[in-house]
């Protein structure tokens, strides 16, 4: 089985997250990973199972301007390589083929009350689901400290989630709804 992991990154942690996922997926698929801007109509094609992420902006997804302005910030961060390229919204709206494909769909925000910090992770879901795909499980946060880094033990959730999303997904489970 193959799974293809697609993530949007401003400072490298939603790459690591989509990066664990894919570890955790390997155990049961041929795993390919990529950035947004990289994931084309032919590795979706050639795809079991699709899990898609990236960072929470302005409680939900980025938008450009909220890319731009992450860019811009003074924050000491080393922006990710790819941080330039089109999100995870702009890759989803041109996204074709995913009709009768599993997908699940994560994101990165900071801690707390979802309510407060928005989850970018529930508009990529229906935007997926938008498109044909069938929601292999509820969306997922990874949490990020008020240093803007990774809570502990937040990747090795995500290598767990990707090995519980691959099992599920080599059994042929999908939401029921979806």
């Amino acid at each position: 089985m193959r799974a293809l992991v697609v993530y949007e990154s401003m400072y490298g942690n939603t790459h690591v997250i989509a990066a664990s996922i894919a570890d955790g997926l390997r155990s049961t698929h041929e795993v390919t990973l990529v950035p947004a801007a990289k994931a084309t109509r032919g590795l979706i094609a050639d795809a079991d199972l699709v899990v898609a992420g990236g960072p929470t902006h302005m409680h939900g997804m980025s938008r450009r301007t909220t890319r731009r302005a992450a860019a811009k910030q003074e924050s000491g961060l080393e922006l990710d390589p790819d941080a330039g390229g089109p999100g995870i919204r702009e890759w989803l709206k041109d996204v074709t083929g995913g009709h009768g494909i599993t997908a699940a769909a994560f994101d990165t925000r900071h801690t707390g009350i979802p309510f407060l910090t928005g989850r970018a992770s529930h508009g990529i879901a229906q935007l997926l689901q938008q498109h044909g795909f069938l929601l292999l499980a509820a969306p997922e946060s990874f949490l990020i400290g008020q240093r803007n880094t990774l809570l502990d033990d937040e990747a090795a959730r995500a290598r767990q989630w990707g090995a519980t999303l691959g099992t599920t997904a080599s059994h042929g489970y999908a939401l029921a709804g979806t």
